[in-house]
């Protein structure tokens, strides 16, 4: 299969090239050359810019697109008008904050997707991307996307963790732990605490187009706590002797800039223990949570 990823050299797509090319198939990656590719040989690499410059696309064609960073609703246009049916089946990498914030644990993927409120009165192609936009337009893009495409497939992750995670969200809860000592963590420990190793969520993109299977998809693995996330990570990697702090709410609020990546505060979220079960289905399955961060460790200290 010819697959044509729109960014591919970092993290979610990073994996996916990967998966796709030990799995024999053909790959493209579309970038704009500001990270090196590594572990992605066998794949051809054009540059080029989606927002600015993506004129080296008008030739091609590919039996599957996955675009892994269409952040607003012109991308999806652009991206269309400059591939048309050349570019195959579409795959969209979205988020589960489509949704409104709060709904009940357990939705499925018919749950009510976020307010576009937030947006009237801004230029989607030009505003800033915060917490109360940054929802909204992915809601803008899958719906273009929805309106462009035959049978597109849509992918919902909660928090992508795992190697080559630059954001450094989860990987930091692991550099920490790895060193020992007294690790301070927020309360309520009992939140719902929802991730997907990259990897697998990779692996589950290529099985879909590999078995011609399309529709929306939440792809997190079932939910856990925060403290089972944490306790996990004390277990796989931190010396003897590592204990977790437990700080309340406020006490968390005032030690930042210490920071607690992946902490949802003291409100119960929904949207952290989706239901993955038509994902699970379609054939989505997860390595253990100690496996991704063990690699997350090594990930740590081969890094430059």
């Amino acid at each position: 299969m010819r697959i044509l990823l729109i960014g591919g050299t970092r993290f979610v797509g990073l994996a996916i090239a990967r998966e796709a090319l030990s799995r024999g198939h053909d790959v493209t990656i579309f970038h704009r050359g500001t990270t090196a590719p590594v572990g992605l040989e066998g794949a051809t690499f054009i540059i080029g810019d989606r927002d600015e410059d993506d004129s080296v696309l008008a030739e091609g064609q590919w039996d599957a697109t996955v675009d892994v960073c269409a952040y607003r609703p012109h991308q999806v246009d652009r991206l269309f008008d400059a591939l048309a049916a050349r570019g195959g089946q579409q795959v969209y990498i979205s988020t589960v904050s489509v949704y409104e914030q709060n709904i009940p644990a357990g939705s499925d993927e018919s749950a009510e997707l976020a307010s576009l409120a937030p947006l009237e009165g801004l230029d989607p192609a030009a505003c800033d991307i915060t917490g109360e936009t940054y929802g909204p337009l992915k809601v803008m893009c899958e719906n273009r996307v929805q309106e462009l495409y035959t049978s597109p497939i849509i992918i919902r992750p909660t928090y992508v963790v795992g190697p080559d995670d630059y954001t450094m969200r989860f990987p930091t809860w692991v550099q920490r732990i790895a060193a020992g000592g007294v690790v301070q963590a927020p309360e309520p420990r009992d939140n719902a605490m929802q991730y997907v190793d990259a990897r697998d969520q990779a692996a589950f993109v290529i099985t879909l187009l590999e078995q011609g299977t399309v529709g929306t998809f939440h792809t997190p693995a079932p939910a856990i706590t925060f403290e089972e996330m944490l306790v996990t990570i004390v277990d796989t990697v931190g010396p003897q002797g590592t204990t977790l702090d437990w700080v309340t709410p406020s006490d968390a609020d005032s030690l930042q800039p210490l920071d607690f990546p992946l902490w949802a505060g003291t409100e119960p979220v929904g949207m952290m223990a989706m239901d993955s079960s038509a994902a699970i289905n379609a054939g989505l399955s997860f390595r253990p949570l100690a496996a991704t961060v063990s690699d997350t460790l090594e990930w740590l200290s081969n890094r430059a």
